[in-house]
């Protein structure tokens, strides 16, 4: 089983599901907003992937954070952050067999379920 991890209402969520949803892939959609996330799991990721790319430092969730939260951030601080503030995880997070894609781009899932 393919685990979408996201927020419902973001854009580049609704793409990655609708590119799913049309190529028949069957996934299972967890929406951190409601359902949370623990730090257990994203030190998994991050073990995987590195915390660098699953902290959003695009979004506004990131650039309203005081400075002092922003400072001198490494993994064990953006695992905290990530926990508390789960709209700075990049979207989405797509665990396919134990392998994990971050962010959406059709050309990447086209390989991944070529």
């Amino acid at each position: 089983m393919i685990d979408m991890y996201g927020i419902a209402h973001c854009d580049t969520i609704k793409k990655a599901r609708k590119w799913l949803d049309e190529h028949q892939v069957e996934y299972c959609f967890h929406d951190y907003k409601k359902e949370g996330v623990d730090a257990v799991r994203l030190q998994g990721w991050c073990a995987q992937v590195g915390w660098e790319a699953l902290l959003n430092k695009r979004g506004t969730t990131w650039r309203k954070l005081p400075e002092e939260a922003k400072d001198d951030v490494d993994e064990a601080k953006a695992i905290g952050l990530l926990c508390e503030y789960t709209s700075m995880i990049k979207r989405p997070v797509l665990d396919v067999n134990g392998q994990l894609e971050v962010g959406f781009s059709a050309a990447r899932y086209a390989e991944l379920f070529a």
